[in-house]
């Protein structure tokens, strides 16, 4: 099932699965891979999910999906699995949804922005298929759709130099991919109001403090820090832990789907407006966008 790279650091071992290694093709890397931790030499249950695309900021693409959702069935497969580490390659964790894609959708209909953009969330959202506790080690830039993925995890460390926010209505699109749905849960309804309608970017205490984030740590003691973490989590019974996961997972998961579906609604309504013209444009001259609505 899996290929096992050579010459990666003594505390992990990089697993490549088949299908993600066929769909790269044999000169490139997978767009997401699976690294197993090792204790003293052993693997102890934790493992990385890495996002790896790098040059793009680790943004989410249907592509990208197709490894990612490979990754996620295979650690739900694997009972050895106790806990995992969801983090991006490079200086990102994920800075949203690709903007090319995103242009696309403003040539197509409605109707079928709703259903495309409904799949789109449920890619990536089908990290909750893994049925042990999920870490985000956020690493870098988590916006957008990038930020709706860290938030359908179970903890959430930052550091101190990432930042985070919900910038949807400052491309003039509403919020989705979850966003109305789980911040709220996670912050309260004050702040999950304030930053979906501002598109508000907050990093570090900030973060911490508004309860996005537990903790935030040096770059450097990111990583170092979730895999103590996880591996604490690791330590304990795996039956009492996961059945704990389910029961906390369930509250969250009650009303899910009637807002994906509200949200993909909503943003095909802004597909067929000007606003998301000028603010994807915006971005790409590096200017603020200026709305006419």
């Amino acid at each position: 099932m899996f290929l096992v790279k050579s010459s990666i650091p003594k505390f992990a071992v990089r697993l490549y699965s088949t299908t993600a290694a066929a769909t790269a093709g044999a000169a490139k890397e997978p767009l997401v891979f699976i690294e197993k931790h090792l204790e003293n030499g052993v693997y102890n249950g934790v493992s990385f999910l890495k996002l790896n695309k790098p040059a793009h900021l680790n943004a989410l693409t249907f592509d990208m999906g197709k490894d990612f959702k490979d990754c996620v069935d295979q650690l739900a497969q694997d009972k050895s699995v106790k806990c995992v580490i969801l983090t991006g390659a490079g200086k990102a964790f994920s800075a949203g949804g690709d903007l090319n894609f995103l242009m696309d959708r403003t040539k197509d209909s409605p109707q079928n922005n709703a259903v495309i953009m409904e799949k789109f969330y449920k890619t990536y959202l089908y990290i909750r298929n893994i049925n042990v506790p999920i870490i985000s080690a956020i690493n870098g830039p988590a916006i957008g759709a990038g930020l709706c993925l860290a938030m359908a995890t179970d903890i959430r460390l930052a550091s101190n130099k990432a930042k985070m926010g919900l910038t949807f209505v400052s491309l003039g699109i509403s919020p989705g991919m979850g966003s109305t749905h789980f911040l709220p849960r996670v912050v309260s309804h004050q702040v999950a109001t304030r930053m979906l309608l501002t598109g508000d970017v907050v990093q570090g205490d900030e973060a911490k403090q508004l309860g996005l984030v537990l903790d935030v740590y040096n770059q450097e003691d990111l990583i170092p820090q979730a895999t103590a973490l996880a591996s604490r989590i690791a330590k304990q019974s795996a039956i009492s832990v996961q059945g704990c996961l389910k029961s906390i997972r369930n509250q969250q998961n009650t009303g899910l789907e009637v807002s994906l579906q509200r949200e993909a609604d909503n943003q095909s309504q802004c597909f067929a407006h000007p606003d998301i013209v000028e603010g994807l444009t915006a971005i790409k001259e590096s200017r603020p966008p200026v709305f006419k609505s």
